[in-house]
């Protein structure tokens, strides 16, 4: 399956090319970014396998990772979609999707990520998924009020890779 194209007044969700390589590096590159995602900013060789691991998403889950891009000018601002990691969190998720965001650090405070989050779940919701989840550190204050916006609601607090985390869990809209 291909990604599918999803839009929103701002907003572009589209799928990774081979040339957004270097607008992800400068995103997971950053350290504003990585601070709550695994605490340190990755290498162009650990976004190379992320690039490949969303292709792989959507080629065996039917679901993925989305780049987000202002609608307006093309801008690269971010990414968003959903994965299944088998992470080894306790308490347990694995094959639950879950939900996941990271935003450049000038798209901060815009509403840029609440909308995208939006648009990513009107495309799950329309195909039956019917539980998601997400796991947010628990200082990621911005993070939660995101997830919080879309109708999560705190499932556990856990831990990933000897960490607190904090699992949250969203059920479809009747």
């Amino acid at each position: 399956m291909t990604p599918a194209i999803v839009t929103t007044d701002r907003l572009v969700l589209r799928g990774h090319r081979p040339e957004d390589f270097a607008a992800a590096c400068s995103l997971w590159g950053d350290p504003t970014v990585t601070r709550f995602i695994g605490g340190k900013p990755l290498g162009p060789e650990d976004v190379w396998a992320r690039l490949l691991r969303y292709a792989g998403l959507w080629a065996m889950l039917g679901y993925g990772f989305w780049l987000v891009e202002e609608r307006a000018t093309g801008a690269f601002l971010g990414e968003v979609g959903f994965h299944d990691l088998q992470r080894d969190t306790v308490p347990s998720f694995a094959g639950t999707p879950e939900a996941g965001w990271a935003l450049l650090p000038t798209a901060h405070g815009r509403g840029y990520a609440a909308e995208a989050v939006s648009a990513m779940h009107g495309w799950a919701d329309a195909r039956g998924i019917a539980r998601t989840v997400c796991i947010i550190a628990p200082e990621n204050g911005a993070s939660i009020r995101v997830a919080e916006k879309l109708g999560y609601r705190i499932l556990a607090d856990g831990t990933y890779r000897n960490s607190p985390t904090r699992i949250f869990e969203r059920r479809r809209p009747a």
